[in-house]
């Protein structure tokens, strides 16, 4: 009987493991829906909009391989994980190097793969892969980085709304939520009345109450005069897609940017979890103040192990009392000129 059954094992075994692993399905709630709870990441060497270096919306995976060990965030975070030099010297006269490490940087080990190709951005509608910013769009998006470099503010208002902890950095929070250079982790919870999103950078909320049509969503916004940060979102079910319309964004965080909005802004975001590992996310921002035209992102967001962290911000940081200090000193150092 051995001796008969012994090939058909090694047979199976053979074929078994000749077999391609199977995507698991999205797990669903007690009421059916793909749920959208855990903790993800959408962390990315892909962003929002193309570079100039890179001509087309895709990378072959040879290239995609290669222009992510060659990436800059991720070789000075490799470079400054490694050993000091105890008998390296001061640095040169005036050339003191970064403000801080680059050690905890972590923007992701490579470009996305949405729908099977590697996206050399998230925006694909317009095709360019950049923003199509009206005449005032561009003037904001030059005064928002006048602000985000800015190293000697008069006062806090001059400091970006991130800088002062209000929200997170680089569109972290929303909407539509963009990757970052380190902590680009979320918490979702998902119940039938609610997606309830925990942002790690800035450690932001949004509680999105789900309505049962897209008409009751769109009516239960709140008074325009009413402009939370991140925005008054409202969501209904498409079928298997959560849509979330977010409108009245905070005007200091729709003026800062990246993603600019006006009080007639308007962000549709749609979520649709595709397998146990992958959330399919997309969103397009509509706006006549800042856009010539709608425009339209796609990522993926990837589940992660374990729970995410609470990110402390300004406890135990006195950079304002020394930002402030400095700026009365030289107040009094021009008035005595």
């Amino acid at each position: 009987m051995i001796k008969t059954f012994l090939p058909l094992v090694l047979l199976v075994v053979t074929l078994a493991g000749s077999v391609p692993a199977i995507a698991q399905p999205a797990p669903r709630t007690a009421s059916g829906r793909l749920d959208l709870s855990g903790t993800w990441s959408n962390a990315s060497l892909t962003w929002l909009e193309r570079p100039a270096s890179l001509k087309g919306p895709t990378l072959s995976e040879a290239e995609a391989k290669a222009r992510a060990a060659a990436d800059p965030l991720k070789r000075a975070a490799e470079r400054d994980a490694l050993p000091s030099d105890p008998n390296a010297g001061p640095p040169p006269a005036g050339n003191l190097g970064s403000a801080h490490s680059a050690v905890f940087l972590d923007a992701g080990d490579g470009f996305a793969k949405v729908r099977g190709e590697y996206r050399t951005s998230w925006i694909v509608e317009p095709s360019d892969g950049r923003l199509p910013l009206t005449d005032l769009g561009v003037r904001s998006s030059q005064v928002a980085a006048v602000m985000r470099d800015r190293m000697d503010p008069d006062g806090p208002e001059h400091l970006a709304p991130n800088d002062r902890c209000l929200i997170g950095s680089r569109g972290s929070g929303g909407p539509g939520m963009l990757n970052n250079i380190y902590n680009s982790n979320y918490r979702f919870l998902l119940t039938d009345d609610a997606l309830v999103v925990i942002v790690e950078m800035g450690f932001g909320v949004r509680v999105i109450p789900i309505l049962k049509t897209k008409a009751l969503a769109q009516a239960a916004h709140g008074p325009a005069v009413l402009q939370p940060w991140m925005g008054d979102s409202t969501a209904w079910w498409e079928g298997d897609t959560l849509a979330v319309e977010t409108v009245n964004v905070h005007p200091v965080q729709g003026n800062f940017g990246p993603i600019f909005l006006s009080p007639k802004g308007r962000v549709t975001e749609r979520l649709t979890r595709a397998t146990a590992k992958e959330i399919a996310y997309e969103f397009v921002v509509e706006d006549p103040t800042y856009y010539t035209r709608a425009w339209k992102a796609e990522m993926v967001i990837t589940a992660l192990p374990g729970d995410i962290y609470e990110y402390a911000c300004h406890e135990g940081n006195y950079a304002m009392l020394g930002i402030l200090g400095g700026a009365r000193a030289d107040d009094v150092r021009v008035a005595g000129k």
